[in-house]
């Protein structure tokens, strides 16, 4: 057989977006830069010219008047994909998606959706200054009425992108800076993760590390280390911290009877 296809998590990204584009005419991205330029971390390079400026909009630096023209288009029925530029600009959206997005479901009565995206990089990177180098999850991991995801690994990307913006509730995509020129296999054809499913990246018996996002690569890279000294490590990754899959997490730690989060 063929040696699986091995591409940058911001292709994987990428594709997911084309891929749901092309399947839905009701998704469409939004954000600041996304069109001509193609973002700032080049995950929409070439949409554009494939979907047209009524689908791929570049918006003034305007985040809460444009989150919240995405939340209005998501409970009229369309699925927009939002992009904030980092995750430290959220707080300037928390009404839109906390008091407004998170709870339109409840306040329905369970008749209304919003199916919207809201892709946002966090994580510490290169000496990006204060206000764009934060982790910001725990704001929204203690939101009810939120999912949140953050990949690891490119195909994780891929496939929890593309079931992220077919949800019908309001789904927070937190990608790490760090991780877009990481690479790993991804299928070509079109697949999806179900979002609360964790996956094991490393089987051991000794500790379990429960590590997300680009925690995942430092934690494999310490169990290497560690298994030189005899000491096996398994690797838990959640991928979506909003539904959690406590199932898997528990299984490993009863088997191993040591954590440590990362």
């Amino acid at each position: 057989t063929a040696a699986p296809r091995v591409i940058p998590y911001r292709q994987a990204l990428n594709e997911a977006l084309r891929q749901e584009m092309r399947r839905d005419p009701t998704v469409f991205i939004m954000g600041e830069g996304i069109a001509e330029r193609g973002g700032s971390y080049k995950v929409t390079a070439g949409l554009l010219d494939e979907f047209g400026p009524r689908r791929v909009i570049d918006t003034p630096i305007a985040e809460a008047s444009f989150t919240g023209v995405g939340v209005g288009a998501a409970i009229t029925g369309m699925r927009p994909v939002v992009e904030i530029l980092f995750v430290d600009f959220a707080m300037l959206i928390m009404d839109q998606i906390i008091n407004q997005a998170a709870k339109y479901r409840f306040m329905t009565g369970d008749r209304g959706r919003v199916p919207l995206v809201l892709r946002t990089q966090g994580g510490v990177g290169d000496g990006l200054a204060a206000q764009h180098s934060q982790s910001l999850e725990a704001l929204f991991y203690h939101t009810p009425g939120l999912k949140l995801v953050m990949p690891s690994t490119p195909g994780d990307a891929k496939g929890l992108l593309a079931s992220a913006i077919r949800h019908d509730d309001p789904v927070v995509f937190i990608e790490h800076k760090l991780l877009y020129m990481t690479e790993g296999p991804v299928p070509e054809e079109e697949y999806t993760i179900e979002l609360g499913k964790a996956e094991v990246k490393r089987p051991g018996s000794d500790v379990t590390l429960i590590a997300w996002s680009n925690m995942v690569p430092r934690s494999l890279a310490a169990a290497e280390q560690l298994a030189t000294s005899g000491i096996q490590v398994e690797v838990v990754d959640p991928r979506s911290l909003v539904p959690l899959d406590r199932e898997t997490i528990l299984t490993s730690v009863r088997k191993t009877e040591h954590v440590v989060i990362v």
